[in-house]
């Protein structure tokens, strides 16, 4: 008996000292965090001075950047060359774009005054065969925590042109591209949320599997069908 009482005295010792601990690690972690909000708080701050002399510095840029694309006009073919050399750009054009860059005479990237809220990219092009904008102009504007607002310039198209062999195969749940043109950009405009993405992948990864049921029951169907 005598042993008995030992053992759970050293038990309940033990147990104390448990919650003792226990005590200090959430202390710990709430100090903790209270430093991790005062880090992003200070970082936050850093970023919105960042940005201020981002800006500062854009308007610096620009007479520069007006000096370049005047010496650009004058090489033969210099967008496309560009976007060709590019390891991710080059695979954008296919053959008939490649025509119409060859009319593009300068590429302008444009941050809203508070650069937060957005940005564009405009195309300005040369009079040509294809369509009637000498402008096309892509915005992305921030308009909450994640919500992108997009729109583009719609192109007039000359009579007989349009986006060149700007054709969607859709296969399953994933749409595979048959040489897609790259003013089929233009045309996709639109305003997500996160929540939004979630819910369009999920519908897709739903689709798949109402697909793959399918697939399942006519295979079934043939089977009895043969025998």
């Amino acid at each position: 008996m005598v042993a008995d009482k030992s053992k759970k005295l050293k038990v309940a010792d033990k147990g104390e000292n448990v919650e003792e601990i226990d005590g200090e690690l959430v202390l710990s972690i709430e100090k903790l965090q209270e430093i991790q909000d005062e880090l992003e708080k200070i970082n936050e701050e850093a970023s919105d001075e960042v940005l201020e002399v981002e800006q500062k510095y854009n308007e610096i840029r620009k007479p520069v950047y007006d000096k370049r694309n005047e010496i650009i006009k004058s090489i033969p073919d210099f967008w496309t060359t560009a976007f060709l050399s590019h390891p991710a750009l080059g695979e954008l054009l296919n053959e008939e774009d490649q025509k119409i860059f060859k009319y593009l005479s300068s590429l302008e990237v444009e941050d809203f005054k508070d650069v937060k809220s957005g940005y564009s990219i405009t195309f300005n092009f040369n009079p040509n065969p294809y369509f009637e904008d000498t402008k096309l102009t892509k915005t992305y504007t921030f308009l909450e925590e994640g919500t992108t607002k997009i729109t583009a310039t719609p192109i007039k198209w000359k009579e007989g042109k349009g986006i060149p062999n700007g054709v969607h195969e859709k296969k399953g749940n994933k749409r595979a591209p048959t040489d897609i043109s790259f003013f089929s950009w233009f045309s996709d405009t639109e305003q997500k949320d996160e929540m939004d993405d979630m819910h369009d992948e999920g519908k897709d990864e739903d689709d798949s599997e109402d697909d793959d049921d399918q697939e399942d029951d006519d295979d079934e169907g043939e089977e009895d069908d043969g025998k």
